[in-house]
């Protein structure tokens, strides 16, 4: 079985986020970044499929060249190759364009099954994975907090407000994974020194005979950024007797109860 992992290199979450003054882009230049944390519950979910299943896992990112550090730490943890797709023209593509994109290295690759989470920590559109699955033309699974493989059926605990649902579906699919999903691994030094020497792809979009995609083609503009309200300040209620009354009431209004 292939599997195939989406990856991104994100700023580091647990620094404030940085936005270019002209574009509006988030700031990635001289700042800290990481693999997506989400990303690597999907990577983890990819590993312990293939360990029970057999199959290798492939990972694909798309972003510059520091990119290459969220593609290695998947390798160091236990992926067998890895794919890279840079170009400078792709600064400041939409969700869309980023789905296009990563769906041409994936079939170009080859797959069984595709792994995302179900958003990224700095975007946050949560619309790629489902993109991808309807450009490859495969069924789409998402919120995932249990993944079994049963042959060629993808059995999946998915995620609600009320629980979860059981949904099975028929191989080639795309998958989306919660945090909740697993305990990702560290990588080892010896999967650190290993990673070195494993296949490492870099791509262009003319690779994957994309034309004229990239942020020059986005769908979509941010024009203006401001700042968030200051949340107000809560109302204090004094229990004179009717307290549980007014509470019930506030809650009512606000449809909690």
């Amino acid at each position: 079985m292939k599997v195939v992992v989406c990856v991104k290199q994100i700023p580091d979450p647990n620094t404030t986020g940085q936005l270019e003054p002209q574009t509006h882009f988030l700031k990635r230049e001289g700042v800290e970044v990481v693999m997506d944390p989400g990303d690597e519950f999907g990577v983890e979910a990819a590993l312990q499929l293939v360990e029970t299943n057999g199959g290798e896992v492939t990972v694909v990112s798309m972003g510059p060249e520091r990119g290459l550090d969220a593609v290695r730490k998947a390798l160091a943890m236990g992926a067998a190759k890895g794919i890279l797709i840079s170009d400078e023209g792709l600064r400041g593509s939409d969700a869309l364009t980023t789905a296009r994109v990563l769906a041409a290295a994936i079939k170009r690759e080859g797959f069984d099954l595709v792994i995302t989470a179900t958003e990224s920590t700095d975007g946050y559109t949560g619309v790629v994975p489902q993109a991808i699955a309807e450009l490859l033309d495969v069924p789409a699974v998402t919120f995932a907090k249990s993944v079994e493989l049963d042959g060629s059926t993808l059995k999946v605990k998915r995620q609600t407000e009320a629980g979860y649902d059981l949904v099975e579906a028929s191989l080639p699919a795309v998958l989306s994974v919660t945090a909740g999903v697993n305990e990702p691994r560290y990588p080892s030094l010896k999967g650190i020194m290993g990673a070195k020497s494993k296949p490492l792809d870099r791509l262009a979009p003319a690779d994957l005979d994309l034309a004229g995609v990239g942020g020059a083609s986005a769908g979509q503009t941010i024009t203006e950024v401001a700042n968030a309200p200051e949340r107000a300040a809560g109302e204090l209620i004094r229990d004179e007797g009717d307290a549980a009354k007014r509470i019930a009431d506030f809650l009512v209004q606000r449809k909690v109860i």
